[in-house]
């Protein structure tokens, strides 16, 4: 019915209740359990029958720890367990039986946007997208005012997450998907800037149901469309300037991991990245670590790379800004006194980073950015993006109207080609090696070739 009207249509499974329930409760499943691999082979078998491409909703994770995953797990970790376990229902109970049902059929993974606990519920982001066709990314901030206790998800959550992902799933990776929950017209707004200027080549906007009942919501979205469009334009496909911040896969985010017990987003380095990319830093998401780079930030999970302090000493003796988070200083002990070596003060909560005076961090930025020639003077929460050789772009997350300058070692002619909310209205003033604009309004994105 829907091709015949001219609609593309693809299949999507929630694997929710399936088989043997999780010893935890809830809709998860014990994937350990031969009932549920036979359950999920008969779903996706059939779903392979109808479509030639569906998505796998982000419930494809476990939390189980019954004696049947205690017994199979053996002397590995319960994460260790999980992510090996989910590959291998992957690929012998999702994939083989889908294929010889329809071999023309493509499979997308859709990630969840909890990359720090990925491999704490079998999530295996390297062996997993080698595995699927595509790869889809959760990029569903929402609104960080609506959690309790400074819990919730800043909004370069989803920019971090989409670009880390794509460096992983590269040309397999397509688009990003966000919703409508506890959100407000400009967070859902926010969602889309972010999934765009990730270089998402789709947007997801689910559902049909709640994006009815949110036209709020909606008509914000509407409204930015075209601008949207142009954004995507700037910056398919273009390298990213800026500080290479590692995030290794199935790293973890704090001491004392345990991946039986709840998520704990509260403690130290949990979504650090985040955080950093709301103080004006321009990250490069990564999963490896570049001594070639000009500049790194190092939280606690680079510790997943055995060879860390090795590549962090060479980088300091050449000279190179090196930012980590005070919870690595403390694993790593004492590396001598560096020029070029600075400590960022986490205090056990990465949520207290939003707090940091404009003086604090434009030093930090003023060092960190040296090597590309930028002074970025902002308070936080103002994101700066390099992209490419010559796009700039600067988001104003505050509920204030801000003001911004960017001076540059070499000379430049700057020009604003797009602002978001597209009636929004600034102030710039442009000299040969300065950009500066006044009032900035809340919640406004700008774009400039320079």
């Amino acid at each position: 019915m829907f091709e015949a009207a001219g609609i593309e249509v693809s299949g999507c499974v929630t694997t929710t209740r399936i088989g043997k329930l999780s010893s935890s409760g809830g809709q998860l499943s014990c994937y350990t359990s031969k009932e549920t691999q036979k359950g999920l082979k008969s779903i996706f078998e059939f779903t392979a029958s109808i479509f030639d491409e569906f998505i796998i909703d982000d419930f494809f994770m476990t939390d189980c720890q019954c004696e049947d995953c205690q017994k199979a797990r053996g002397r590995r970790s319960m994460a260790e367990y999980r992510c090996d376990l989910m590959n291998e229902v992957s690929r012998e109970y999702i994939i083989k039986p889908a294929k010889a049902i329809n071999p023309k059929v493509k499979i997308i993974l859709k990630y969840p946007l909890w990359y720090d606990f990925f491999h704490w519920r079998g999530y295996e982001v390297l062996g997993e997208t080698a595995s699927y066709d595509m790869i889809w990314v959760g990029t569903e901030t929402r609104d960080y005012d609506y959690y309790v206790s400074d819990s919730g998800d800043v909004q370069y959550k989803a920019y971090f997450i989409m670009r880390w992902l794509g460096g992983i799933g590269g040309a397999k990776t397509g688009g990003g998907w966000f919703d409508n929950l506890y959100t407000s017209p400009d967070t859902y707004a926010e969602q889309a800037r972010q999934t765009v200027l990730a270089d998402a080549r789709e947007m997801m906007l689910m559902n049909y149901g709640e994006n009815i009942r949110r036209p709020d919501n909606i008509e914000k979205l509407r409204r930015e469309i075209p601008g949207l469009f142009e954004l995507a334009k700037m910056v398919r496909n273009k390298p990213l300037k800026g500080v290479v911040a590692t995030k290794p896969a199935n790293s973890d985010p704090y001491d004392n991991f345990d991946a039986t017990e709840p998520f704990s987003i509260t403690k130290p380095d949990v979504y650090v990245y985040d955080f950093i990319g709301m103080l004006g830093l321009p990250l490069i998401p990564s999963t490896g670590i570049d001594t070639n780079a000009d500049a790194v930030f190092f939280p606690v999970q680079a510790l997943k790379d055995p060879m860390l302090s090795e590549k962090l000493m060479k980088m300091l003796s050449e000279n190179k800004p090196v930012l980590i988070t005070d919870g690595l200083a403390e694993r790593i002990g004492n590396i001598g006194q560096y020029k070029n070596l600075t400590v960022l003060p986490v205090n056990g909560n990465t949520h207290s980073l939003l707090k940091l005076s404009r003086e604090k961090l434009n030093a930090i930025r003023d060092r960190m950015l040296a090597p590309i020639g930028i002074k970025f003077d902002a308070p936080s929460k103002v994101g700066l993006y390099l992209i490419g050789d010559d796009i700039l772009v600067i988001e104003n997350f505050n509920v204030t109207s801000v003001n911004v300058a960017v001076d540059t070692k070499f000379s430049m002619e700057a020009q604003v080609k797009l602002i978001l909310p597209q009636e929004g209205r600034v102030n710039p003033e442009f000299t040969g090696r300065q950009i500066k604009i006044n009032r900035i309004p809340p919640r406004t994105l700008v774009a400039i070739k320079y």
